[in-house]
């Protein structure tokens, strides 16, 4: 089933596999660096497995309220409908809109390992947002954080222009970890630009305040 949405063609499909991660699914908008805002959405589940249109491993978004209602934990088998998303630059999951989700089987509980990486279950929102977010080197976030329930792939929106209300996007890696964790690494600075001037680089300098509440093995 086909359907067209502002000129982008979004369609339901089936999915079925395995959690081998959870992680907040979140949107962060950027305006130079008088601004670095976080805004916390829900999960993305990332499977192995099989969808209608061929993947073997994708990313699948759901709400927080979906989490809360089923508990899901890496390990666990599913199934359910979802739809494929309409903008390839602003959505990092694969999939949207998740559906008649259905487990299938359970992790067991000998899945969790002593951390880092965090396997466990996910916290909510709220902790996400107390806690505050470090960037976070993306090859990291490839390796050895992939399955952390700390570490997150946000979808970023940069304010451009004001004026013409003009963003870009792009995705940046973070982490909500302890800061004491022993594979952490900021990466490189980050450039955000805008119209008709140099970019700003956020270099790490607002992590500290976006964490002071809490201390090194928070």
């Amino acid at each position: 089933m086909n359907k067209r949405i502002y000129g982008n063609i979004s369609f339901k499909l089936n999915w079925q596999g395995e959690i081998v991660a959870i992680q907040p699914r979140t949107r962060v908008w950027r305006y130079l660096m008088d601004n670095r805002t976080h805004y916390h959405l829900g999960y993305n589940l990332f499977i192995v497995g099989d969808s209608s249109e061929g993947k073997k491993q994708f990313s699948v978004a759901i709400s927080e309220k979906q989490q809360v209602k089923c508990l899901f934990r890496i390990g666990d088998v599913l199934e359910g409908t979802a739809w494929t998303k309409q903008y390839e630059e602003r959505e990092f999951a694969d999939y949207y809109r998740a559906g008649s989700l259905k487990r299938l089987s359970r992790a067991s509980t000998n899945l969790e390992s002593i951390p880092p990486p965090w396997m466990m279950m996910p916290p909510s929102m709220q902790t996400y947002e107390e806690r505050g977010a470090r960037l976070l080197s993306k090859r990291l976030w490839e390796t050895k954080c992939y399955k952390c329930i700390w570490a997150n792939m946000a979808n970023v929106e940069i304010q451009w222009d004001f004026e013409k209300n003009i963003k870009k996007y792009r995705f940046e890696t973070f982490c909500y970890g302890p800061k004491a964790c022993k594979f952490y690494k900021m990466g490189r600075p980050r450039s955000v630009p805008y119209k008709n001037r140099g970019s700003a680089i956020d270099d790490g300098c607002l992590d500290e305040l976006f964490t002071e509440g809490r201390d090194e093995d928070e």
